[in-house]
């Protein structure tokens, strides 16, 4: 009895041990992919502060899927930042070195007051600014065209489509304007189109 029991016990000894060298395996088989992902992780971070349903860098055939679902100009996808406004789509897309990051819904001037369509440069940006002229908060304001900005829009997020502006590039969502105004800087293209 006293052999069967020892018989018995190296067994189990042997099964736990077997069982430990097999998780020990499967764990160092497991670990390069873990690592593999973590260093993917450390070297490609998502960008700090963007808001929800942010393009971010996509792969090559991502962005021109991009770019031809959202019917981008030819003349914005170049170095740099660009704020690329499409009129028939009613989106504006901001890309960063050919790069959609971050697409909004925009609204335009009334037939009286159209926007002007071309290749413009941001010349000055205000944060909270008021219109002289009219007299309506313009928050987010980048001035492109004489007083023709883009710049968020309170009535648009409330009446939607059925409103018009005097001129500018009226923004719905403020989270996603406030995100571009603190990345664009004075001197960055503008591209207004139908297309």
């Amino acid at each position: 009895m006293g052999i069967l029991r020892k018989v018995c016990a190296t067994l189990t000894a042997v099964a736990f041990v077997g069982v430990g060298a097999l998780s020990a395996t499967t764990s160092a088989e497991a670990a390069p992919q873990v690592a593999g992902s973590a260093q993917k992780s450390a070297t490609a971070p998502k960008p700090a502060g963007l808001p929800p349903k942010a393009v971010t860098k996509a792969p090559a055939s991502s962005t021109s899927k991009l770019i031809a679902k959202y019917k981008i100009d030819r003349r914005c996808v170049t170095k740099g930042r660009v704020l690329c406004i499409n009129k028939k789509t009613r989106k504006l897309v901001y890309l960063v070195n050919g790069k959609p990051i971050q697409v909004m819904d925009v609204r335009f001037g009334a037939m009286k007051t159209p926007t002007r369509s071309g290749v413009f440069k941001v010349y000055r940006k205000s944060k909270n600014h008021v219109s002289s002229l009219y007299h309506s908060k313009m928050p987010y304001a980048m001035f492109f065209s004489g007083g023709q900005a883009v710049h968020y829009s309170s009535d648009f997020k409330a009446r939607g489509y059925n409103g018009a502006s005097h001129g500018c590039v009226n923004v719905r969502d403020k989270n996603k304007i406030a995100w571009v105004f603190a990345r664009v800087h004075v001197g960055d293209k503008v591209v207004v189109y139908s297309k």
